[in-house]
């Protein structure tokens, strides 16, 4: 399904949008060596319910997951890159940490994720892969436009990447959003300029690049069923916004 916000959504998904981003920004705040990841989990049930917002997670359960996703946010660490769930685990300094959290306000879903070094970075190549995830995100974003593709908005982030040198792993990416979290049109992190769903005003979009430092193989943790990791151990980052098409250009939403 492809949703095409009108107006008054789109201003209801401004909303949604600025909840996710202040959250997120909150959460970095509040994070710190010695943070357990299931705090930051009960910070963003707390916030959640107070904004009188929906969780798009806790109820989630896909193909790709072992059974209900039961937990607030996602929180990924190190090697893990993509649907961390929050364990029993104290942030240690120069940890890795993504951050991605998705909630409905008002009927329509936003979608974001950060990625920062708690404490102290452990090496300049952490803060490279957050850079190249940012850069990539712009990057895509700044296709976003009515009249482009989503090849447009694919190869954007994609050249980014490989700029970066980084390989890249397309089986889970950017996406729709909506009345619903996860939509068409699927916006792969690699692409063809011109393909795919040409894109119109009052489109949702959610653009998420990621990447894994030498190694586009994924693996899914087999204690929780839904945390996905490099397959050599190697870090990760992760950088997502939800963007609205208008006719003014791209419109970040969860900055």
């Amino acid at each position: 399904m492809i949703e095409v916000l009108s107006p008054a959504e789109l201003e209801r998904a401004e909303v949604s949008g600025k909840f996710i981003g202040d959250t997120l920004r909150t959460l970095r705040e509040r994070t710190r060596v010695g943070t357990n990841l299931m705090e930051i989990d009960a910070w963003t049930h707390e916030l959640i319910d107070a904004a009188g917002a929906e969780s798009c997670y806790v109820d989630y359960a896909p193909s790709f997951g072992s059974g209900p996703f039961g937990h607030y946010i996602c929180t990924s660490v190190n090697d893990a890159v993509l649907h961390g769930m929050p364990r029993k685990y104290k942030l240690k300094d120069g940890d890795l940490l993504s951050l991605d959290l998705a909630c409905s306000l008002h009927g329509i879903v936003a979608d974001a994720a950060i990625s920062f070094v708690v404490g102290t970075p452990k090496s300049d190549e952490d803060l490279r892969m957050i850079e190249a995830t940012e850069a990539a995100r712009a990057a895509g974003i700044a296709e976003a436009r009515v009249g482009n593709k989503i090849g447009d908005i694919s190869h954007a982030i994609g050249e980014v990447l490989r700029g970066y040198g980084y390989p890249v792993n397309t089986d889970f990416g950017g996406h729709g959003v909506g009345s619903t979290m996860h939509q068409d049109p699927h916006i792969p992190n690699d692409g063809r300029p011109g393909r795919g769903y040409k894109l119109r005003e009052g489109l949702l979009l959610a653009i998420e690049p990621w990447v894994m430092a030498g190694t586009d193989q994924l693996v899914t943790d087999k204690k929780d069923g839904w945390t996905l990791r490099s397959k050599t151990g190697s870090r990760t980052a992760h950088s997502e916004h939800t963007v609205a098409i208008t006719a003014d250009g791209p419109k970040i939403l969860t900055a």
